[in-house]
C-alpha cells in the first residue's frame, strides 16, 4: 500500500456530515466544538435512544440528487452529494473529462442496515411480492462507489474497500496506489456510511460499545476524557479528489495538501479488541512517515481515530506518547461528528486538510482534559492557532484493520 512514486495532491473536498452539508458547514462546526448528537426517532424505546444524523431528510437528499435518486438507498445518495461537491471544488467537469482514466474509491463498512430491517419487515408482513426489486441495490455496501461512477461517468477503477470504521482511510490508500500506478489520473476517494438502525444500534450497545449518556446526547461523545463510556452511531460521507502534482499543476489547479505516506497493517488478534502495545497500529503508522520520508518528530498534528471507548482511546494514547514522544497536537472529530464508521476515515482526512490548509486545529468536543495517564496533547475548548507542516491521519477498525495518513503542506 506504500509504493514509491510521484507526490499526490488533495485539489478537491466534499463533505456530507451530522454538522451539515457541505465543507464549510462541517469546518464550522468542528472548530465549534459542540457535539452533534441528538434523540433519534427512529431508536425511540430502545436503551440507547440517540445518534449524530446528517440533518438532510429523505426528501431533500432526493432533490439534491436529482432524477437517479429514485433507486439509491441513503449511503449512496450521501456519497453523491460529497462527490460532486468534492470535484466541483477540484475545478474539474465531468461533462468534459476522460471518464476512462478516472477512478472511483469509496469504503463503506456496513451498508444500508435501515434498508435491511425495513425490506425484512415487508417480507415478514405482507409476504415475498412486497419486497422491493431495489433492496439489494439499496443494501449492498458497494453502490456508493457505484452510484458516484456512474454519477460522475468515471469508468476507471471503481473499487470499494471493506476495513469497517478504516474503509474510507483504506479507500484514499488505495487511490493513491491507482494514481501512482498509472491507472487513473484523477481519483475521487472517501468513505460513506448510513448504517443507523434499530438493531445495528442494539448490537453495538450490547456489545459495550456506545455511550449510555441518554440524558445529555450532545455530551455523549468524548474522546480521551476520563469519564468516556464509548460513541455515538453517526452517518455521512467524506470525499478526497486526488491527483498526481505534476497533472494538478499543469491544468492550473492549486493542491489543497499532499498526500505524502500510506501505512497499512493488521493486528491479527481479535475481531473488535486491539492488542497490548498496538503493534500493528505502530506499523502502520511508521510505514506511513517512512513512506512520506518523515522522521517521527516531524510530524506537528494528529487527527485521533479517537472512539471515546474506553479501550481504544487509551490504546491509541499510548500509541501517540510512544512513537511521537515529542507531543504534537491531537485532536478527535468524533467528540462534534460521533463515529461514521466507514467514512469516519475519509472525512476525518479532509478534515486534516482543511487543519493544515487553515492553520487551524479543532478542539476536542466535550474534552476539559484528557485522562491523566495520557501523556498527549490534547486541543480542548477552542481552535488552537498552529503552522501545521506535516500531520498524520489515523483509523482503526475492527478487524485488526490499520491504516495511516500522512498529509503535508503542498
Amino acid at each position: 500500500m506504500n509504493p514509491p512514486g510521484p507526490p499526490v495532491a488533495v485539489t478537491g473536498l466534499g463533505l456530507v456530515t451530522p454538522a451539515g452539508d457541505g465543507v464549510d458547514a462541517t469546518w464550522e462546526a468542528v472548530l465549534d466544538g459542540r457535539g452533534t448528537a441528538a434523540r433519534d426517532p427512529l431508536l425511540d424505546g430502545l436503551p440507547m435512544d440517540f445518534s449524530c444524523r446528517v440533518p438532510l431528510g429523505e426528501d431533500d437528499l432526493d432533490r439534491r440528487v436529482g432524477r437517479t435518486s429514485w433507486r439509491m438507498g441513503r449511503p449512496a445518495k450521501l456519497a453523491v452529494l460529497a462527490a460532486r461537491e468534492a470535484v466541483r471544488d477540484a475545478g474539474l467537469d465531468p461533462a468534459a473529462w476522460d471518464g476512462s482514466r478516472v477512478a472511483t474509491v469509496m469504503g463503506c463498512g456496513m451498508g444500508n442496515m435501515e434498508q435491511v430491517e425495513e425490506q425484512y419487515r415487508r417480507l415478514g408482513r405482507r409476504g415475498p411480492d412486497a419486497v422491493s426489486p431495489l433492496a439489494i441495490p439499496m443494501i449492498i455496501p458497494n453502490l456508493g462507489a457505484g452510484e458516484v461512477s456512474i454519477d460522475l461517468k468515471a469508468r476507471g477503477p471503481n473499487l470499494a474497500p471493506a476495513t469497517a470504521c478504516a474503509s474510507g482511510a483504506t479507500a484514499i490508500a488505495v487511490a493513491r496506489d491507482l494514481l501512482v500506478s498509472g491507472a487513473c489520473d484523477v481519483a475521487v476517494a472517501g468513505g460513506v456510511e448510513a448504517a443507523i438502525s434499530r438493531l445495528s444500534t442494539t448490537g453495538f450497545r450490547n456489545m459495550g460499545a456506545l455511550s449510555g449518556r441518554t440524558d445529555a446526547p450532545g455530551e455523549a461523545s468524548r474522546p480521551f476524557a476520563p469519564d468516556r463510556d464509548g460513541f455515538v452511531m453517526a452517518e455521512g460521507a467524506g470525499v478526497l479528489v486526488l491527483e498526481r502534482v505534476g497533472d494538478a499543476v499543469a491544468r492550473g489547479a492549486r493542491p489543497r495538501a499532499l498526500l505524502t505516506g500510506c501505512g497499512s497493517a493488521s493486528d491479527a488478534h481479535h475481531p473488535t479488541a486491539p492488542p497490548e502495545g498496538a503493534p500493528g497500529a505502530e506499523a502502520a503508522l511508521r510505514t506511513a512517515l517512512g513512506g512520506a520520508g518523515l522522521a517521527s518528530y516531524e510530524i506537528d498534528h494528529v487527527n485521533a481515530h479517537g472512539t471515546s471507548t474506553p479501550l481504544n482511546d487509551a490504546t491509541e494514547a499510548a500509541l501517540i506518547a510512544r512513537v511521537l514522544p515529542h507531543r504534537p497536537s491531537v485532536t478527535a472529530p468524533k467528540g462534534v461528528l460521533g463515529h461514521t464508521l466507514g467514512a469516519a476515515g475519509a472525512i476525518e482526512a479532509a478534515l486534516t486538510v482543511l487543519t493544515i490548509q487553515h492553520r487551524l486545529v479543532p478542539p476536542i468536543a466535550n474534552l476539559t482534559a484528557p485522562a491523566p495517564e495520557f501523556d498527549i496533547d490534547c486541543v480542548t475548548k477552542q481552535p488552537r492557532r498552529q503552522d501545521v507542516r506535516a500531520a498524520v491521519s489515523h483509523s482503526f477498525g475492527f478487524g485488526g484493520h490499520n491504516v495511516v495518513l500522512v498529509l503535508t503542506a503542498p
